[in-house]
């Protein structure tokens, strides 16, 4: 069951874990491979482009005729084994976009999820009364000090959106090198993986995993 803490570090409490995690299960590897492997193609831009000996400029001339002079036949100084020619095979933009069908991608989800709950990596945060506003503080609240935070397990702070204290929360975490800020709209498998420790805000940890209380919806 995951500690809730207050805004000292203080444990108050202990929330009920979601009965769809508890138990041992084996992770469906694949799909959250695919899952992974979807995120990540579709951040690619795409942008990446060369031009073909055609879109170079020049090279409408052929530098010289094609017999007599002892050297190589040549057509076009814009030719790809040309200084300045146009490059052969090179990248064109594109699109990576993935698709992945919605029971897959939520299925990659809860499996994520549930290893960092099994592993106790999960703790809740009472952001009610969030009145830090330095980043020393919120050190000492997360890992026990500065000097800890500086080698602690990476943490991401789930958010809820529109939260009343989502903004200072960022804002004294954004010089901790190993903690990210993020809202419950935006956590995806990746996140959930990347990092050693997720701690959720109430709000955030109601929106997100309270409807999996009852066997739940969807995510």
């Amino acid at each position: 069951m995951p500690n809730v803490i207050d805004a000292n570090g203080k444990i108050v409490r202990e929330v009920p874990m979601p009965a769809i995690f508890e138990g041992d299960s084996n992770p469906p590897v694949h799909v959250i491979y695919r899952a992974v492997h979807r995120e990540m193609a579709n951040a690619r831009a795409g942008t990446a482009s060369t031009k073909k000996r055609d879109e170079v400029s020049g090279g409408g001339r052929k530098p010289w005729k094609q017999k007599g002079t002892g050297r190589a036949r040549q057509g076009s100084i814009r030719s790809p084994q040309w200084r300045h020619g146009g490059v052969a095979f090179g990248p064109q933009p594109r699109s990576f976009v993935e698709s992945l069908n919605k029971k897959e991608r939520r299925l990659a989800f809860m499996a994520a999820l549930g290893e960092r709950f099994r592993a106790g990596a999960v703790t809740v945060l009472d952001a009610g009364e969030f009145q830090i506003a330095k980043t020393s503080e919120f050190a000492t609240l997360l890992f026990g000090g500065p000097n800890q935070a500086k080698k602690g397990p990476s943490t991401l702070i789930v958010c809820a959106r529109g939260e009343a204290n989502g903004d200072a929360i960022a804002r004294v975490a954004r010089n901790l090198r190993r903690v990210s800020v993020t809202d419950d709209g935006a956590l995806d498998v990746k996140d959930v993986l990347r990092f050693e420790r997720i701690v959720f805000t109430t709000g955030a940890y109601d929106a997100l995993v309270g409807p999996l209380a009852n066997e739940g919806g969807a995510p």
